[in-house]
């Protein structure tokens, strides 16, 4: 064999991009989930830079126009179809494939200027991620609608309020519901803040630096429906913040979910029956044909779970990663980010949908709040009214009370308890008490105890009502924010549609003038 051979065997035996492993467990599923989220995203980039380029006179307008004609023809559903047979790295160099077939390779190369995968991808990351936040908190603020209506209809509903699982004090079901509706709120707040965060434009940033050429951020910034630049270049390409805060702020979010699921679980057992769902969200077992099984909040319950493990598995995916660009926290993990949001979304419509048939038995909720003696914190309270003695004294005095009927084995009888409470509280030998019987009587009715509790955040209907009244104007305010984040982006689309037109139309008008 001659020396050139012995060279050209040796050529031949070099290992060729991509291994099959490497294809079948990293660049396959990459593909696929580039297919799933960044299709558009990555073309609408496509379109901006390329305009900008022109618009900076770092590419000819015409040589753009060519490109821009070709996107247009580019068939999306062939690129959806596509399957991965490692002959492109990537979904980004098939479409660079494309192009340069379409518009010869030195024209479709110029649209790479001054721009790098780097911040391509941080752009997608931050678009896709942004309409997450605004799909996840217009979920949230249905939910809140719903919530609110509930509250209002149930302002004055009786029902017990629980402390380490124990009836603790009445209040009404409008109260309860309006302090996750405030949580809710809070939520709201968050995703909205994260959304800013989240929603600014790193196109520009290149590989980590900027460029030399005299690219206009701004530009692209509106082009793409940003709101403002991610504006040091270092970190914009090497921040993960704008996922961690989103991930963690949906965590708390999930959090919050799934405690008020748990209630309405344990509400909806044949034991408290507070709690009923209609027959459209009840599964009936195989076996005993008298099951009303509540499956579908325990489906709210396991989709909260889930979201909160994904959003907080992206945390623990960057941490202790360097501060610089990373796979680490790109095409691996952004699509668990996506998939978080979107169990999210799936377990707040559904326990909306739940809510907007389900039933609450108020009658049960009541008796409830009637029994276990549960107002004889207002009775030390009218004690210390009445009387003038501390609340300690009261509160033992009570307590020794109900001790003692529990210990004769009496129930929560009203009469009884306002009988040794008359016995005890004979100061002097000439019979005069310092509270009356009526008195006692009152103290100890929920319905009074609820209506006596009228400072800020309290159950009494001066107290609850304009607070509910609130919530269902901050509703509105929310959903109006919803409308104008989705507008934002409506727009964007539109004017980037517009100035490519624009841009066809004087290449044609220019060719037409030869």
């Amino acid at each position: 064999m001659t020396e050139v051979n012995k060279k050209r065997a040796g050529l031949e035996d070099r290992p060729v991009f991509p291994a099959p492993v490497y294809r079948e467990t990293v660049l396959a599923q990459v593909f696929a989930d580039a297919k799933r989220y960044y299709l558009s995203p990555l073309l609408e980039i496509e379109y901006a830079h390329t305009l900008m380029l022109a618009r900076q006179q770092i590419m000819p307008a015409n040589e753009a126009a060519i490109c821009i004609r070709a996107l247009d023809r580019l068939d999306r559903q062939e690129v959806l179809n596509a399957e991965y047979d490692g002959s492109f790295e990537d979904m980004f160099f098939l479409i660079e494939q494309k192009l340069a077939t379409a518009c010869g390779g030195e024209v479709a190369g110029k649209m790479h200027t001054a721009r790098s995968r780097n911040d391509i991808d941080l752009t997608m990351y931050r678009m896709v991620l942004r309409d997450l936040l605004a799909r996840t908190l217009e979920a949230i603020v249905v939910l809140r609608g719903r919530l609110a209506d509930l509250a209002w209809e149930h302002r004055a509903a009786l029902v017990p309020a629980y402390t380490h699982n124990q009836p603790a004090q009445p209040t009404t079901l409008g109260h309860y519901l309006m302090a996750f509706i405030e949580i809710l709120e809070r939520d709201s707040e968050r995703l909205i803040s994260a959304y800013g965060r989240v929603n600014r434009n790193p196109l520009g940033a290149c590989a980590i630096t900027t460029t030399g050429f005299p690219i206009d951020r701004g530009l692209t910034q509106r082009l793409l429906g940003f709101q403002g630049l991610q504006v040091n270049s270092y970190g914009a390409i090497a921040s993960v913040d704008y996922l961690t805060e989103s991930c963690s702020v949906l965590a708390v979010c999930m959090v919050n979910l799934g405690r008020f699921t748990q209630d309405l679980m344990l509400w909806s057992t044949a034991e408290f029956s507070y709690f009923r769902l209609s027959d459209a969200y009840v599964q009936i077992s195989s076996i005993m044909p008298q099951k009303r099984n509540p499956v579908p909040l325990e489906h709210v319950r396991v989709l909260a779970s889930r979201a909160l493990n994904q959003a907080q598995s992206v945390l623990g995916c960057v941490h202790n990663t360097p501060f610089t660009d990373m796979n680490d926290s790109e095409d691996d993990l952004q699509p668990l980010a996506y998939v978080a949001f979107e169990d999210a979304n799936r377990c707040l419509r559904l326990l909306t949908g739940v809510l907007e048939e389900a039933e609450f038995n108020t009658e049960r909720m009541a008796a409830a709040a009637e029994s276990n003696f549960l107002t004889v914190t207002e009775l030390a309270d009218t004690l210390v009214r009445s009387t003038g003695i501390s609340f300690h004294a009261a509160h033992h005095l009570v307590s020794e009370a109900v001790k003692n009927m529990i210990a004769a084995g009496v129930g929560y009888d009203h009469a009884a308890i306002a009988a040794i409470i008359e016995r005890e509280c004979y100061p002097d030998t000439k019979g005069r008490t310092w509270v009356t019987s009526e008195q006692i009587r009152q103290s100890l009715s929920a319905r009074n105890f609820v209506d006596v509790r009228r400072i800020a955040g309290g159950p009494a209907a001066e107290a609850l009502e304009p607070e509910i009244q609130r919530a269902q104007k901050q509703v509105v305010t929310d959903q109006r924010w919803v409308e104008n984040a989705n507008e934002l982006t409506l727009q964007a689309h539109a004017l980037l549609r517009e100035e490519c037109d624009k841009l066809l139309l004087v290449e044609k008008d220019s060719l037409a003038g030869l």
